[in-house]
């Protein structure tokens, strides 16, 4: 059985304040993107084991997918032992939520394939145990999340009309050590109130926390958002802890592609 497991940008993205547990209560907008990876899983005679292909994913023991089938085989020990195949496109440490969109179809496609019946409630369960973003891609519609990002409010957010150019260094950012240099702030204005205005404002008040800190760190990243504002792009942001930065067009709009022959770029339309 194959599913294709899309990835999220972040509009606007507000560290709010740091939890005793060490967490941090945020504050964006997830939105789904249709540049997906390729998610296959068939059963196995012997050991489950996962190939992967495309874009190296790092150590196997490491992978979500596998994380998320011996979560399930836990309380599920009728589950069989599996052979996945992992076709990665969307780029690692990118701040495009690849891996946990991974993981989160993998408990759905388990659910599914092997019939388990688990509640929408309890798949929501597990997939806050493999990571803070794993539960929006069984929503997977345009949301507001609060909390470590697990608080998700559906909104009524469409960019039909619209593209978008996304843009990845090929940097890979160190997720856990960016949080670590955050300084939490509440906005004077929040997100919820900015995401209903005119696009075109946005690029005055939609803001993510973590730009400063990374475009200190890695320039070029930086350089990506100015030169899509010199491109005419009516907003451009990095998602998430980066390295991935995007710009919103106008869907007729023609741009010159003046960045580096070496960075990954993908045209999404909404039409």
């Amino acid at each position: 059985m194959v599913t294709f497991p899309n990835c999220k940008i972040n509009l606007g993205l507000n560290i709010v304040q740091k939890r005793e547990d060490n967490y941090h209560d945020l504050e964006t907008v997830f939105f789904p993107i249709p540049f997906t990876d390729i998610l296959e899983i068939i059963s196995a005679e012997n050991n489950t084991s996962l190939i992967n292909t495309g874009i190296s994913s790092g150590e196997s023991d490491n992978n979500l997918c596998l994380k998320a089938f011996h979560l399930l085989k836990k309380d599920f020990p009728q589950l069989p032992e599996i052979k996945i195949h992992l076709h990665k496109t969307i780029p690692l440490g990118a701040g495009l939520g690849g891996g946990s969109s991974d993981a989160a179809f993998t408990l759905l496609l388990l659910n599914k394939k092997y019939d388990l019946k688990i509640s929408d409630q309890k798949l929501y369960q597990y997939a806050l145990l493999l990571g803070s973003d794993c539960p929006f891609f069984l929503l997977n519609k345009p949301c507001l999340a609060t909390g470590r990002g697990e608080k998700m409010e559906a909104i009524n957010l469409s960019l039909t009309g619209y593209k978008i150019l996304l843009i990845n260094p090929r940097i890979h950012i160190n997720t856990k050590q960016i949080f670590a240099e955050i300084t939490p702030a509440i906005p004077l204005k929040r997100i919820n109130e900015i995401i209903q205005q005119p696009i075109q404002t946005w690029k005055n008040e939609l803001k993510n926390d973590f730009e400063e800190i990374v475009f200190s760190k890695y320039p070029q990243i930086g350089e990506i958002k100015e030169t899509l504002y010199q491109q005419h792009a009516l907003y451009a942001s990095m998602t998430g802890t980066g390295s991935s930065v995007y710009g919103i067009f106008h869907l007729p709009d023609e741009i010159n592609y003046p960045f580096k022959k070496e960075y990954f770029h993908k045209w999404i339309e909404f039409q």
